[in-house]
């Protein structure tokens, strides 16, 4: 098997392991205790009200016991006192799961003695299956012996924890047994029925449950009982033969012994074929054969080519995920322990997102990914001559490398503008800012001054694109909505806030139609618009725009972006906003085995147009570099040239109100703002994440509510109250959106 067949095979075979996997253990974890608590319930009461009737007609007890069911080593007032106590005490313990495995042994003798001394029915058959499976396997969570296993196992009483020891023993190594065994019975039922005639089926139906599998069409039973007698997709063929038991036991009047059917069955699309089957043979020889489904070595790491990734954000954890089965070692370096999505980022800002929300620690994205290791720590440069990172007083060799180091905040050369106007590139970033802007209501609030409580409550974002038309759209929505009626000195709707760009219109970038839908959502929500406007100054008391002053407590810069040192690193070709100069390939010139990605590399590869700093753009490149990695580490032709493929370019105003452009087709208003909440959503990494902003989002769309509404850190921790510049900082792992 050639290497990339063997990796794209991998791929496939952990996927669906993956898939299936989750899925059967959600159901498992879900449904069974559910259904195992049914199963107890149901038995538990046929005997109990069995041993009731029994007690109030004790003269019929004594004749079943003596001509019906005798038990030829017992007497019969003695076999019939025995009876009724197994049915009572044993119905009970069963039904409350307690001492289930104790109770279940003798209520599988008592069904067998019934079924073979008195009348034959498949109902008591099912009654021994689960009786056996009960005396094995235990009852499930939601039973009394669940509550006290690990305190039993833990006690001081003698013998006590031997036994719950040894049970645990039997249900881990006896059960997936018994499990086989339970499964080649229902076979047997499914084939004796497909292929025997009546007088066959008959002179067995004491043993097999042949006339309750005779409800099942005869080619149905047979697929059914031939893959079942061999563990063959065992939990797929159980689910197909539920359905179509389901269907023909809702208009069948042997309803309760299909019931029966359908449970054995639901236990084999839970728990699976058991131990003896061809399913676990074939389970074991993959993992034997391709260790690296299970996320194991199935190749030693010594030796290989090492390949650093300098950055998390979309592309460096793009290239990474393509490369987690590679033959190869990786090390993905970052100065955060954490990928942020970095288009929701100003949502933390405004209050309507919980850093958490929009952030994923990165190690357990790879932790099932043996070749692939995570670093922590700044990166402070690259000696391309010896192919090594210098990374806080170390080295960290490589033979290949990925540049994915993000962008930060430019300001045209006015650094000293930093402290007063912070930009939003990092969790820290709008957590201050967050801050900012919830002080400012705060200290309105608490002022007497007039002139004062004005310019709290200004606030100045300086820039139109799409970052600054969102932070704009979200603070006034916030102060329209997410505080009404929560301060008593001002109203808070009376916030002014102020979108100043210095070209002719927003969103340059778009559509000049969806530019001006855009204008008009703003100044819907009271955002006063001021295009073509020059920021001046900017200092502790406001700004001065085209030379008119205004007194703003909150200005946040919106305005532009650098790439980070990289190029500097390399001594390699820069654009005017940093950004490493790389060929069609996404390879630096002059660097072998080198690449930049993202928001780090200025490509030409959107039909012959600079390609944007979005995340689909990082990912996309990153995925594209691990081909050629693989390519080049496996002797292979490297792919054709990287081309963008513009996905479309979206920006969000507020409630109900966004712009979408796919070129062909351009959206605004409700329908834009739909299709930007799923798309970003779906971008987020980790279920759980997505749930929970799809949760926020909802609640704050019905309640009005301004969601995460925390003040954090204080003045003296962000230098006077200044938030420090982080355009020099050693990794701006953060692609722009």
């Amino acid at each position: 098997m050639s290497t990339t067949l063997r990796h794209s095979t991998t791929r496939l075979l952990q996927l669906y392991r993956t898939l299936s996997e989750f899925s059967f253990r959600v159901l498992k974890g879900i449904v069974w205790p559910k259904v195992d608590l049914g199963i107890r319930l149901w038995l538990g009461k046929i005997f109990v009200v069995s041993g009731f009737l029994k007690l109030s007609s004790w003269q019929t007890a004594l004749y079943l016991a003596r001509h019906e069911y005798p038990v030829t080593w017992l007497d019969p007032t003695t076999a019939a006192y025995l009876g009724v106590a197994i049915e009572l005490g044993g119905g009970v313990l069963l039904a409350i799961g307690l001492m289930t495995r104790y109770a279940a042994v003798p209520m599988m003798i008592l069904s067998l003695v019934i079924q073979f001394a008195y009348l034959p029915f498949d109902s008591q058959l099912f009654w021994t299956a689960l009786f056996g499976w009960y005396a094995i396997v235990g009852a499930g969570s939601l039973s009394v012996d669940h509550l006290l296993r690990r305190g039993l196992r833990d006690s001081a009483l003698p013998l006590v924890p031997g036994i719950v020891g040894a049970s645990e023993w039997i249900r881990t190594q006896i059960g997936p047994i018994y499990l086989s065994i339970l499964r080649v019975y229902i076979a047997s039922a499914l084939l004796i029925r497909a292929f025997a005639v009546e007088a066959e089926r008959d002179s067995v139906a004491a043993w097999i449950p042949v006339h309750t599998a005779g409800l099942l069409p005869a080619g149905l039973a047979a697929i059914g009982g031939l893959a079942l007698l061999g563990g063959v997709a065992t939990r797929y063929v159980a689910g197909m033969l539920l359905l179509g038991f389901s269907a023909n036991a809702m208009m069948s009047a042997a309803w309760v012994d299909q019931g029966y059917l359908l449970t054995v069955l639901l236990m084999l699309l839970l728990h699976g074929a058991g131990s003896v089957s061809i399913d676990t043979g074939v389970e074991w020889l993959l993992r034997r054969w391709v260790p690296e489904i299970d996320g194991r070595p199935g190749f030693a790491l010594e030796g290989l080519p090492h390949v650093v990734i300098v950055g998390a954000g979309f592309g460096g954890i793009a290239c990474a995920a393509a490369l987690r089965r590679a033959r190869a070692s990786i090390t993905i370096i970052d100065r955060a322990n954490h990928h942020l999505f970095q288009p929701l980022l100003y949502q933390v800002a405004t209050a309507a997102l919980s850093p958490g929300d929009i952030a994923t620690p990165v190690r357990p994205l790879f932790r099932d990914a043996f070749n692939t290791r995570v670093l922590l720590g700044a990166v402070t440069g690259v000696d391309a001559s010896r192919r090594v990172v210098l990374l806080d007083g170390k080295e960290i060799p490589y033979d290949y490398l990925v540049l994915a180091t993000g962008a930060s905040h430019s300001y045209f050369g006015k650094d000293q503008w930093a402290p007063y106007a912070p930009g939003l590139k990092r969790v820290e970033d709008a957590t201050e800012i967050r801050r900012r802007i919830l002080t400012a209501f705060e200290r309105a609030e608490a002022t007497d001054d007039a002139q004062e409580r004005e310019a709290l409550l200004t606030f100045l974002v300086v820039g139109g694109g799409p970052t600054g038309v969102e932070l704009a759209g979200a603070i006034a929505e916030l102060a329209r909505f997410g505080m009404d009626k929560e301060f008593r000195s001002f109203d808070p709707a009376s916030a002014r806030v102020i979108l100043v760009q210095s070209a002719p219109r927003l969103l340059p970038a778009f559509p000049e139609s969806l530019a001006r839908h855009a204008q008009q959502s703003l100044e819907k929500l009271g955002v006063q618009v001021s295009l073509g406007s020059r920021v001046e100054h900017i200092d502790d008391g406001g700004v001065a725009v085209s030379g008119n002053r205004i007194a703003a407590r909150t200005v946040l810069w919106a305005a532009g972006v650098m790439s980070s040192p990289a190029a500097r690193w390399l001594q390699a070709p820069a654009d005017n906003s940093g950004r490493v100069k790389v060929g069609p390939d996404l390879a630096v010139p002059g660097h072998a085995n080198t690449y930049a990605i993202g928001d780090t590399a200025a490509s030409n590869a959107w039909q012959g147009q600079g390609v944007p700093g979005l995340a689909p753009a990082a990912k996309q490149g990153g995925a594209y570099v691990a081909r050629a990695i693989l390519a080049s580490i496996n002797g292979e032709s490297p792919p054709p040239p990287f081309k963008y493929r513009h996905l479309g370019s979206l920006a969000t105003i507020g409630r109900k109100a966004a712009v979408a452009d796919f070129g062909f087709i351009k959206l605004w208003g409700a329908p834009a703002w739909w299709l930007w909440g799923l798309v970003h959503v779906g971008f987020l990494v980790g279920l759980r994440n997505r749930i929970s902003t799809m949760l926020n989002w909802f609640w704050a769309y019905l309640t009005y509510g301004g969601g995460i509404r925390l003040i954090t850190g204080s003045d003296a921790q962000s230098a006077g109250g200044k938030i420090v510049n982080t355009a020099e900082s050693p990794i701006a792992s953060r692609p722009a959106a």
